[in-house]
């Protein structure tokens, strides 16, 4: 009888050590809240600024295509806020107009996160536009002054944008 309640024990705290315990944590959902600038958009199906960067290389000059990605705000026009500069990664940029001068983005808006959407197109700025928006962003006279070429750059006409708050 000993025996067998000894061989009952083993059995009973061996099969226990070899009991596979399986925890399961739900991650939490994260809610992103936005304010709004221009025409209501939603954050859904945006692709991320790398993805917008490989779409603008494959554009050709005349080429115009429907897009929303996310991105960060690298500069912003610092009297009115008419135009950002966002970042496409591996130090490339798109500039960022508003469809109609209907809306500005806050002053302050360097650095943030946005979700833009609009058309996406290659532009050429000339000379005194590159130097005007240089002006704009504050740059010293002797800093303008060195501009003297045009530029072709990846532009996006927006019609709406969420800045993460």
């Amino acid at each position: 009888m000993k025996k067998l309640i000894v061989l009952s024990l083993f059995i009973t705290l061996f099969s226990c050590k070899n009991e596979k315990k399986e925890t399961i944590t739900k991650t939490p959902e994260v809610t992103v809240k936005y304010t709004s600038f221009g025409e209501k958009i939603t954050a859904d199906n945006a692709i991320s600024n790398t993805e917008m960067f490989k779409k603008f290389k494959g554009l050709k000059k005349g080429d115009t295509i429907q897009v929303k990605f996310t991105s960060k705000i690298n500069k912003v026009c610092k009297k009115k806020g008419c135009w950002m500069r966002l970042d496409l990664g591996k130090g490339e940029e798109s500039l960022v107009r508003f469809k109609d001068y209907g809306f500005f983005m806050p002053l302050n808006s360097d650095n943030r996160d946005v979700v833009v959407n609009g058309k996406a197109y290659l532009d050429v700025v000339t000379v005194a536009q590159l130097q005007h928006y240089a002006k704009d962003e504050g740059l010293s006279k002797e800093e303008i002054e060195k501009i003297t070429e045009d530029e072709v750059t990846f532009a996006i006409e927006s019609n709406g944008v969420l800045m993460v708050e």
